[in-house]
């Protein structure tokens, strides 16, 4: 079911050039604003089948668009399913603490980058201890469920590495847990300082304040088999800041929207914020320009799945799922079989009066 509210009306609500925006978070806004509205054009689509003539807006395929992330969560998780090991899986988040964010905002790349470096320099140590290299696949996430600065990643980690002989490894310890994460916790945090020193941040003040406070490392249970991380995975890979059916009203002034209150079991409220406050706070999780947001490390990596990964999976008796990516982008939603086929296109003046009768059929050609 569309949302009845979406980001794009909050926009609409706010003189951006008003606000300390860069330039970058301002074409972000004005692509969210324009996406599948007749400022961006538009196609005709006929299906093949049935002839039902559908009219759609572009998108604007910007990757912190709540309606363009979809079917590109779809394409990676089928995927995914190309790389997985039979092993228990487990998911690990880490978490930057708050002092952390004033430099966030000021140098973001360098921070999430010590984000990734730390993470994997953290488990790899784990795994040299245990005689195996391990495999990661990381997402960064910036925000909270109220839209606060929250930078942190979750990790998807299987439960077993290769040694050095290029045999594999199963279960670094138990099927319970991965790794100790006390233990986990205090490499990370030395881990990430030395990450930041390599970028060149070296304020004392900082540093000693970070060292003064535990941090968080989060393991959740294991998954129940390979299959469940696929499924999993969709909820995490291609999130925005906030989903669009998560607002539930907008006026001129100010905007409503769901949250989880994570520190009273999760229950579900409603925040109010005034409209610009939530332009600020969308705008603070607007990445930098090509920067990446999902890696993969070890056996999971580019390098590895050129080869290496494929012989793995050979010598352990497991056949990869080859199937071609199938996604319902062209499928007609009417009769629910034919394919959807473009026959015109038009741009800001809107589609051509003649298709907008109702109930037009169109012969296609197939």
């Amino acid at each position: 079911m569309q949302p009845i509210w979406e980001v794009a009306d909050v926009l609409r609500q706010v003189p951006l050039d008003e606000l300390q925006l860069n330039s970058h978070q301002q074409k972000t806004f004005r692509a969210i604003k324009s996406c599948r509205t007749a400022a961006l054009g538009g196609h005709i689509d006929a299906c093949n089948d049935c002839g039902a003539v559908h009219i759609s807006y572009n998108s604007c395929r910007n990757r912190h668009c709540p309606k363009c992330q979809g079917h590109k969560r779809v394409e990676w998780i089928q995927k995914r399913e190309q790389d997985l090991l039979p092993c228990t899986y487990y998911h690990v988040v880490f978490t930057l603490p708050q002092e952390l964010n004033t430099l966030v905002m000021r140098r973001p790349d360098q921070v999430y980058n010590a984000l990734f470096d730390a993470t994997w320099a953290t488990l790899a140590q784990f795994g040299k201890h245990a005689g195996v290299r391990l495999g990661m696949i990381a997402i960064l996430h910036t925000w909270g469920q109220n839209l606060s600065l929250h930078p942190h990643v979750h990790c998807i980690v299987p439960g077993g590495g290769v040694d050095g002989n290029g045999h594999w490894k199963k279960q670094l310890r138990t099927d319970k847990y991965l790794l100790p994460v006390k233990a986990l916790s205090k490499v990370f945090r030395a881990k990430y300082v030395h990450c930041l020193r390599q970028y060149g941040i070296t304020d004392a003040r900082l540093i000693q304040s970070l060292f003064q406070r535990d941090w968080v490392v989060y393991a959740k249970r294991p998954f129940g088999g390979p299959k469940h991380v696929i499924e999993y995975l969709g909820r995490y890979t291609h999130k925005v800041a906030i989903s669009n059916h998560r607002i539930v009203e907008v006026s001129d002034q100010q905007v409503h929207f769901r949250y989880k209150d994570y520190r009273n079991g999760g229950q579900v409220r409603t925040m109010q914020l005034i409209n610009r406050e939530f332009v600020r706070r969308f705008a603070q999780h607007i990445l930098p320009r090509r920067f990446v947001r999902i890696r993969h490390y070890g056996i999971l990596s580019s390098t590895w799945k050129r080869g290496r990964l494929q012989t793995l999976q050979h010598s352990l008796h497991i056949k990869p799922a080859r199937q071609p990516v199938h996604i319902m982008l062209r499928k007609c939603p009417c009769c629910k079989t034919g394919t959807l086929i473009t026959i015109e296109i038009f741009g800001k003046r809107g589609p051509p009066p003649r298709y907008l009768r109702q109930d037009q059929i169109v012969p296609v050609a197939t």
